[in-house]
């Protein structure tokens, strides 16, 4: 796909976010289980190789992942490790449990419509649901340390510096 190409797949999508910017707004998920027995959280991508491309809502054809699901994907993965790991340490038993995710966006930023719409994330909600038995005073430390553990989660909320460069193969 050439750059003239994705103009016109991109044009009647940036046509339509000027004029109704509600559909703009959307809200991406992602969802995981803790594994029965090990440390682990089994991630639902529904595909065996991840091939990221454009996100429907920018053009896309929806056949590849969309990095912003990824990033999702990678915060209950991370969260649901170091939750498991935390209640492991914490010799709190785990019968089930499940780690979602989602996250806002508005798509008028990444495509350029509105030169004051944000790029990116505007809020992320993370979700625990646990089987267990133990007292909420418990259940209140495994969620404090996994919080406090969590490099994913810790990366996203501590806004880490970036850089970007740009090197000639």
């Amino acid at each position: 796909m050439d750059a003239a190409e994705l103009r016109a797949i991109q044009a009647p999508i940036k046509d339509r976010y000027r004029g109704e910017p509600g559909a703009a707004l959307i809200t991406l998920r992602a969802r995981g289980a803790l594994d029965d027995h090990n440390i682990a959280c089994k991630v639902e991508t529904g595909r065996a190789i991840a091939v990221a491309g454009l996100h429907p809502a920018t053009g896309g054809t929806g056949l590849e992942l969309c990095s912003g699901d990824m990033l999702l994907e990678a915060l209950i993965a991370c969260a649901g490790v170091t939750l498991k790991a935390v209640a492991t340490a914490l010799e709190i038993p785990l019968r089930a449990g499940t780690v979602s995710a989602e996250g806002d966006l508005d798509f008028r930023g990444t495509l350029g419509v509105v030169k004051d719409a944000p790029v990116g994330f505007t809020e992320i909600r993370l979700l625990f649901a646990l089987d267990t038995d133990p007292s909420q005073e418990q259940l209140d430390q495994l969620l404090k340390l996994t919080e406090r553990y969590c490099v994913v989660y810790r990366t996203i909320a501590n806004g880490p510096p970036l850089s970007v460069a740009m090197t000639r193969m």
